[in-house]
C-alpha cells in the first residue's frame, strides 16, 4: 500500500471517529468543550513525559485522558457555581492548562520532540512512517490502527448507549427520572471525546480534530431532524472533507491538515447556505413565500369587509389598495394577481371579488 493511500485512509477513518462524538457535542451545544480537550491534553502528556521521561510510555496517554476528564469537571464545577456560564467556563479552564502545559515544554522539555506546532497542526505526511507492529507483522500506520480502534471504540458506544444517549441529550430530566444517571453517561461521553481526541491529534494537530469533530456535525445538523441519519451524514461529510483536504493539499502544494479544516469549513458553509430546510436560501425563500401568503389574505380580508357595503365601489378598486392597504401599485399588483392565480379573488375591470374559496378562508381569518 503506497504512502498516499495510507494518508488518505488514516485521515478518512479519523475523521469517521471524530464526528460519531461531535454530533452528541452539537446537539447538547458543547461544541467549545471539544477545543478545550484537544487543547488541554497536552498538559497531560507533558506530566506524564515529565514522571516517564519516555515519549513511548503508555502513561502519556492516561495522562492525557485524565487531563481532559480534568477539564470536563473543572467547567462542570465552575458552571455549577452559577457565577459564570459554561462558555465562559470552557474559556477560563482550557486557556490556563494549555499555556502551563506550553510553559513545562518550553522549561523541562526544551530538547524534546514535543513541538507546540505539531501539536497544533500535526502533520500527516508523516504518519505512515510509524509502523505498527504486532508478533513481528507489519500491521500498517499507527495511526491508522489507532484511528480505527478510535471509530470501532466511538461506534459502538453509541449503539450500545444510544437510547440513553439521545433521551438524556434532549430531555436530561427525563432520562433521569427513567433511572439512566445523564451525569454519568456525560462524562463517559466526555472520556470518549477525551479518548478521541487524544489518538487523533498525534496525526492531525488538535485544530484539524477540533474541525472533524464539528464541522461535520453541524452541517448534517442543518441537513436532517433524524439522530440516526445525522450520525451517518457527519461520518459522511467527515471522511468526504478529509479525502478532499488531502488532494486541495496535494494540489496548492499546503499544509495537508490546515486544508482539510477548510474543507470541513466548505462543506458547512455550503450546508449553511443550502440546507433544504434550514439553509439561508431556503430560509429566505420561505419568508419570501409567507409574505405573499400574508399579503393575499389581508387582500381576502380587506375584500369580505366591505363587500356589500356603500364603500365597496372605491374600496374594491384596485387602485383603492394603494391608499387604504398603504401598498405600493408594483406590490399591489403583483398581491392580485397571485390572489388570482390562487383561485382566491376575481376581477371583473378593475373591481376585486372573493372566489367561493376565497371566502372560506377569509371568513376563517376574520374574528367575527
Amino acid at each position: 500500500m503506497s504512502a498516499q493511500l495510507e494518508v488518505q485512509l488514516i485521515a478518512i477513518v479519523i475523521a469517521a471517529a471524530c464526528a460519531i462524538p461531535g454530533v452528541f457535542l452539537v446537539l447538547r451545544r458543547m461544541a467549545m468543550m471539544s477545543d478545550a480537550i484537544s487543547h488541554t491534553v497536552l498538559f497531560g502528556i507533558v506530566v506524564g513525559f515529565l514522571i516517564t521521561r519516555d515519549l513511548g510510555s503508555p502513561w502519556l496517554f492516561a495522562g492525557a485522558v485524565l487531563t481532559g476528564v480534568l477539564t470536563v469537571s473543572l467547567v462542570e464545577l465552575l458552571n455549577r457555581t452559577r457565577l459564570v456560564k459554561q462558555d465562559a467556563a470552557i474559556g477560563l479552564v482550557f486557556p490556563v492548562l494549555f499555556s502551563l502545559a506550553v510553559i513545562l515544554i518550553s522549561r523541562f522539555a526544551g530538547n524534546v520532540h514535543l513541538d507546540t506546532d505539531a501539536v497544533l497542526l500535526g502533520e500527516l505526511a508523516f504518519a505512515p512512517f510509524d509502523r505498527f507492529e504486532l508478533f513481528g507483522v507489519d500491521i500498517g500506520p499507527r495511526a491508522l490502527v489507532v484511528g480505527a480502534a478510535l471509530f470501532v471504540l466511538n461506534l459502538a458506544f453509541v449503539i450500545i448507549f444510544y437510547k440513553e444517549l439521545k433521551l438524556s441529550t434532549f430531555d436530561a430530566g427525563l432520562a433521569a427520572a427513567f433511572g439512566f444517571v445523564p451525569g454519568l453517561l456525560h462524562y463517559a461521553l466526555m472520556t470518549l471525546v477525551s479518548i478521541t481526541a487524544v489518538g487523533a491529534f498525534d496525526a492531525v494537530g488538535s485544530i484539524l480534530v477540533i474541525a472533524l469533530m464539528i464541522a461535520p456535525p453541524s452541517a448534517a445538523y442543518l441537513l436532517t431532524d433524524r439522530l440516526p441519519r445525522m450520525i451517518g451524514l457527519s461520518i459522511g461529510i467527515g471522511a468526504g472533507s478529509a479525502l478532499a483536504g488531502y488532494w486541495v493539499a496535494r494540489w496548492l502544494d499546503v499544509s495537508i491538515a490546515g486544508s482539510m479544516a477548510t474543507i470541513t469549513g466548505v462543506a458547512f458553509g455550503l450546508s449553511f447556505l443550502f440546507a433544504p430546510e434550514r439553509g439561508i436560501l431556503a430560509t429566505a425563500q420561505r419568508r419570501a413565500r409567507q409574505r405573499w401568503e400574508f399579503a393575499e389574505q389581508l387582500l381576502a380580508m380587506h375584500i369580505l369587509t366591505h363587500e356589500g357595503t356603500p364603500q365597496a365601489a372605491s374600496e374594491l378598486h384596485v387602485e383603492h389598495l394603494n391608499q387604504h392597504m398603504r401598498w405600493a401599485p408594483w406590490f399591489a399588483a403583483r398581491v392580485v394577481r397571485r390572489a388570482v392565480q390562487n383561485g382566491m379573488v376575481r376581477t371583473s375591470g378593475n373591481m376585486l371579488a372573493l372566489t367561493e374559496r376565497g371566502r372560506q378562508m377569509a371568513q376563517h381569518l376574520v374574528p367575527w
